[in-house]
C-alpha cells in the first residue's frame, strides 16, 4: 500500500483492480502521467499519489464527471487527503490542530468525521483526540468544515474539507 497517499478512492467490494485502472485513467487524462495508484488491502479502498493538489484533481474530476461520465464506472468515490500519518491518537491530534489552524477561520464551524478500517481505537476516542485543541465552534448538522480522518490500519489521512469537496460519483452523476 502507498505510504504517502493524497486521494482515497472508494469502489464496489471486487472492482478493485478495475477501479485502481481508472483512477490512473483519469490521474492521466487530467495531466498527471506519473501518478501512482494501489490496493489497500481493504475491500474497496483505493490509494493514489498526484503530484498535483489534491482539491484541484477532484474538480477536474468534477468537470469530466460532468462532461463525460461514462468514463467512471468503477469508482463511487474520490476524497482528498491532505496529511498522511501514523494512527496514534497524539499524532493524530498534532496534525489535526496544525491544519485546523490554517484551514478553519474564527468565524467558521467544524465537525469531526471518521472513517476506520483495520484499527481498535475507539471513534470516539480519535474523535476526541483530533478536537481537543480545535476552538472553533461545533455544528454536527451544517458545518462550513470538515476534519476528516481516514484511517487505513497503521496510517491515517487527515483533510479540513468543505462538505462538497468529497466527489460522490453516483450522487453528482444523478444530477
Amino acid at each position: 500500500m502507498l505510504r504517502d497517499f493524497n486521494l482515497l478512492a472508494t469502489t464496489s467490494r471486487g472492482n478493485e483492480d478495475e477501479a485502481c485502472s481508472e483512477l490512473w485513467y483519469l490521474l492521466g487524462e487530467v495531466g498527471d502521467s506519473a501518478a501512482t495508484v494501489d490496493k489497500t488491502g481493504v475491500a474497496g479502498l483505493i490509494a493514489a499519489k498526484t503530484a498535483f493538489n489534491p482539491f484541484e484533481v477532484i474538480e477536474k474530476f468534477r468537470r469530466i464527471l460532468r462532461e463525460r461520465p461514462y468514463e467512471f464506472r468503477y469508482t463511487l468515490r474520490i476524497i482528498p487527503i491532505e496529511k498522511v500519518v501514523r494512527t496514534d491518537l497524539g499524532v493524530i491530534q498534532k496534525a489535526a490542530t496544525e491544519l485546523s489552524i490554517k484551514k478553519i477561520m474564527e468565524n467558521e464551524t467544524f465537525r469531526v468525521t471518521v472513517e476506520k478500517r483495520f484499527t481498535e481505537t475507539s471513534t470516539r476516542d480519535i474523535i476526541e483526540n483530533a478536537a481537543a485543541n480545535i476552538e472553533r465552534k461545533v455544528d454536527l448538522n451544517k458545518p462550513d468544515k470538515i476534519l476528516l480522518i481516514e484511517v487505513v490500519g497503521g496510517l491515517t489521512g487527515i483533510s479540513i474539507i468543505k462538505p462538497d469537496e468529497i466527489l460522490a460519483v453516483i450522487k453528482e452523476k444523478v444530477l
